[in-house]
C-alpha cells in the first residue's frame, strides 16, 4: 500500500486547498487500496514533518504499523507552520474519510478548539494536548516519569565523574523548545531526577523558541556550547528535531547528551548516552486500532501514559558510552518505585523544588 502524504505551502494556504502526493495511475492506485482497508485515518503531524527522528518520525512508525498488522489505511499532513493547522484540519473532516483524524502536538490547541465544533460527527485525537469536547479523546503522556530517569542517570555519572570522564563539577543542561507546561514537565522530572540522586546537583534550563523552535538545529547548538561552557558536560534535550543540533555541539566539543522521544543514541552513539522513549508511536497504534477496528475510540476523555503502562521508557541500547551495572540497577530500582507509586515525580517546576527537600536516594 502506499504512502499518502498532504503537504501544504503557504500560497496553496491561500487557496484553501491540501495537495496529496502521487497522481494518475498511481492516485487511482490508492484510491483501490483504500477500498481495500479496513478503514482509514488521517494524521497532521507537528511542525517540521518527518526525518526529525523524534516525535514525529515516531506517530509514523505507529501509523505504518497499523497499516501492516492491521490493514488500516492513513493519509498525513506535514504542516510547515502553525497557520496551516486549520487548514489541514478542515479539509480532512469535510472529507468524511477518517475514522479519526489525530492531530499532533499542543500548537494545535487552537485549530482543533475551532474545527473539532464545527464537525460533531467527526473524531478527533489530539496526542500531546489537551481539549475538552465531546469528539476529542486526548492522549498524554507523563513526561516527568520518563525525565527523571533521565535526570538520575545524569546525577549519578556526575556523582562518579571520574568513572565517566565527565568534570568533577554539579552542572547539568537541559534545552527545551519552549517554555510550555509540557515542556517543563520534562525540565521537572530531569532537575528532581538529578537531585534525588545527587543533591548537590545545579541544572541549567534554556529554551530554543523563536519562530522554528523544534527546528531551529543551529539555536540548539548554540545553547548547549554556553551550557557546557558554563560546565554543563551532560545535557538533555525536549526540543523535537532541534535536539539534532545538541547532538552536534557535543560531537564537537565531546561532551555527552541524552535524547528524547525516540532512541536517538543511533544518532552518535559515542556521545549519546541514553534515550528517554515517549512512546507516541503507541499511541497512534492505539488511535488507528481503536478507531477503526473496536470503534470505541474514548472521545470525551483524556487517556494519560506512563512507566507503568509503557507510555515512557529509557533505552541504553545502541549507545557506545558505556554505563556501569551499580548504576544500571539503580535506575531500574527508581524506575520500578515509579511504577509502584513509591515516587510521585513532580511535573512543575516549584513541586521539583519540593521534591528535592523531601526526597533523597
Amino acid at each position: 500500500m502506499k504512502k499518502k502524504s498532504v503537504a501544504v505551502g503557504l500560497a496553496m494556504v491561500m487557496m484553501a486547498s491540501v495537495i496529496f502526493s502521487g497522481c494518475g495511475n498511481a492516485e487511482k492506485d490508492s484510491k483501490k487500496e483504500a477500498k481495500d482497508s479496513a478503514g482509514k485515518v488521517g494524521c497532521i503531524l507537528g511542525v517540521g514533518g518527518l526525518g526529525d527522528q523524534a516525535f514525529n518520525d515516531l506517530i509514523y512508525e505507529g501509523l505504518e504499523k497499523a497499516k501492516e498488522e492491521l490493514n488500516i489505511d492513513f493519509d498525513y499532513a506535514e504542516p510547515t507552520q502553525v497557520s496551516e493547522f486549520e487548514l489541514m484540519m478542515r479539509d480532512m473532516a469535510s472529507s468524511g474519510e477518517y475514522g479519526a483524524i489525530i492531530c499532533v502536538g499542543f500548537d494545535q490547541t487552537d485549530a482543533l478548539s475551532k474545527v473539532a465544533p464545527e464537525f460533531p460527527d467527526q473524531q478527533f485525537a489530539f496526542i500531546d494536548g489537551t481539549l475538552e469536547a465531546e469528539n476529542v479523546v486526548n492522549y498524554a503522556a507523563k513526561e516527568e516519569e520518563g525525565a527523571f530517569l533521565a535526570g538520575a542517570l545524569a546525577g549519578l555519572m556526575k556523582k562518579d565523574a571520574a568513572a565517566y570522564g565527565v568534570e568533577d563539577n554539579d552542572t547539568i543542561g537541559f534545552i527545551a523548545a519552549l517554555e510550555t507546561p509540557i515542556l517543563l514537565k520534562w525540565n521537572s522530572g530531569y532537575m528532581a531526577g538529578a537531585q534525588y540522586v545527587n543533591p548537590k546537583i545545579n541544572c541549567l534550563s534554556d529554551f530554543v523558541a523563536g519562530d522554528n523552535p523544534f527546528g531551529d538545529t543551529t539555536t540548539a547548538k548554540e545553547i548547549a556550547i554556553s551550557q557546557k561552557n558554563q560546565g554543563a558536560d551532560i545535557i538533555f534535550h525536549a526540543a523535537g528535531g532541534a535536539g539534532l543540533g545538541v547532538f552536534d555541539a557535543a560531537k564537537e566539543y565531546d561532551f555527552y547528551a541524552i535524547g528524547c522521544n525516540s532512541n536517538q543514541n543511533t544518532v552518535n552513539p559515542e556521545h549519546i548516552v541514553a534515550s528517554i522513549l515517549k512512546r507516541v508511536d503507541t499511541a497512534s497504534y492505539d488511535i488507528a486500532k481503536s478507531a477503526i477496528i473496536d470503534k470505541d475510540l474514548a472521545v470525551g476523555t483524556t487517556v494519560s501514559l506512563g512507566l507503568s503502562d509503557e507510555g515512557m521508557d529509557y533505552t541504553l541500547e545502541e549507545s557506545k558510552v558505556p554505563v556501569s551495572e551499580e548504576d544500571i540497577q539503580i535506575l531500574d530500582e527508581i524506575k520500578q518505585k515509579i511504577v509502584d507509586g513509591e515516587i510521585k515525580v513532580p511535573s512543575t517546576i516549584e513541586d521539583a523544588k519540593k521534591f528535592v527537600k523531601e526526597n533523597q536516594y
